[in-house]
């Protein structure tokens, strides 16, 4: 304990028994002055909320079955922590979602080693995007599993940024049409180009696997344009081989599927070519905080998974600067007034700035306070 002195002449104090209430009493040996000394553990219950909240511990563990960690902890529910933007320049973020409910996602930006920034939306709009790229400098390539709304908001937020389309959900795409095991002919021959698509380390093997697609497109396009008639209605026969064509010409046509392979970007070093990194270095590990404190409302599953990117950045802060710096539900709520009632732009626009963090942060209605 820190030593006390007296606040009247700067003396040393001494113990000297307790209160009614069962409080230290510190009593001055030179003046006699008496006081009682209270000392913030904030941070450090804070530290302790983390160390819970990250972890496999049960509160019914704990001394008392965890009533006065709850108690003590109760308040830091109410803080956002939040991202942090740094300034830095990364050759590689590889970008994703968790979704938490049918109308909240959460999207997060990743170098590989740390969490870089976050976003809660409703749903992966171009917008939603656009707000977690807005902060972050344009890295030289993005990987993504081609969410929807993320195409156009590259090209509006980070225009010189090559995207890398994740080669394992492209093949996962067109597995979920084909099945492992196709019963066509052509839904075979198919299901064999997508398992090659993750097995491509040169530009010339890449080249020779879209000329062996194109030739697989051209020799089946008759057998695709087959049509019956169901109920009256007029529909392709070979529905799901069309759609898993589509998503893969798609990918060809954009030239997302080989980033990886570009030679002027990997005289750097080499490029991932699918999201594993966020999937099992994020994803997969979120997954396993809720999972371990399953039974948390909507909203704490939230603050869960900002706590979990917060404290897995490069530097995060120390607990009692937290507390004095993260904004809480309160904060959020005055914010969240002051967008609605301040002046708009000719255009329509918010006065203050373009990146509406808060109005998607807190809702006091289960309406959007706008949609894409």
């Amino acid at each position: 304990m820190k030593r006390v002195k007296c606040p009247c002449c700067g003396a040393a104090m001494r113990r000297n028994g307790r209160t009614t209430a069962g409080a230290q009493r510190w009593r001055c040996e030179s003046c006699g002055a008496s006081r009682t000394v209270s000392y913030d553990d904030s941070a450090a219950w804070l530290e302790e909320f983390l160390a819970w909240l990250l972890s496999k511990a049960r509160q019914a563990d704990m001394p008392g079955q965890g009533r006065t960690f709850r108690r003590k902890t109760s308040g830091f529910w109410r803080v956002w922590p939040m991202p942090e933007p740094t300034g830095e320049v990364h050759r590689v973020l590889f970008l994703d979602g968790i979704w938490l409910d049918r109308n909240l996602v959460v999207l997060i930006a990743y170098d590989g080693e740390h969490v870089v920034s976050w976003y809660m939306a409703e749903s992966e709009t171009s917008r939603a995007w656009e707000a977690l790229m807005a902060p972050i400098p344009a890295p030289d390539v993005v990987v993504c599993d081609g969410g929807t709304g993320f195409a156009s908001a590259v090209r509006r937020t980070w225009p010189r940024t090559r995207v890398q389309r994740c080669l394992f959900h492209a093949f996962s795409q067109v597995r979920r049409y084909t099945t492992t095991r196709p019963r066509l002919q052509a839904g075979r021959e198919l299901y064999a180009l997508s398992i090659e698509l993750m097995h491509l380390d040169t530009l010339r093997q890449a080249d020779w696997w879209v000329e062996r697609y194109l030739q697989w497109c051209g020799f089946w396009a008759d057998f695709l344009e087959d049509v019956s008639f169901i109920d009256g209605r007029r529909v392709f026969t070979h529905e799901r081989l069309r759609k898993a064509r589509s998503s893969l010409s798609r990918l060809v046509s954009q030239g997302t599927l080989f980033t990886y392979l570009d030679p002027t970007l990997t005289a750097e070093g080499p490029l991932p070519r699918t999201n594993n990194p966020i999937e099992g270095g994020v994803n997969s590990q979120l997954r396993d905080v809720l999972r371990n404190h399953r039974g948390l409302s909507l909203m704490r599953r939230v603050k869960a998974v900002f706590w979990w990117c917060y404290m897995h950045t490069e530097s995060p802060r120390p607990a009692r600067e937290l507390i004095r710096s993260m904004p809480t539900d309160d904060d959020i709520d005055f914010l969240y007034r002051t967008y609605s009632l301040s002046p708009k732009r000719e255009d329509g626009g918010p006065e203050w700035g373009d990146r509406a963090v808060w109005e998607e942060l807190h809702h006091k209605d289960p309406y959007p306070f706008w949609l894409d």
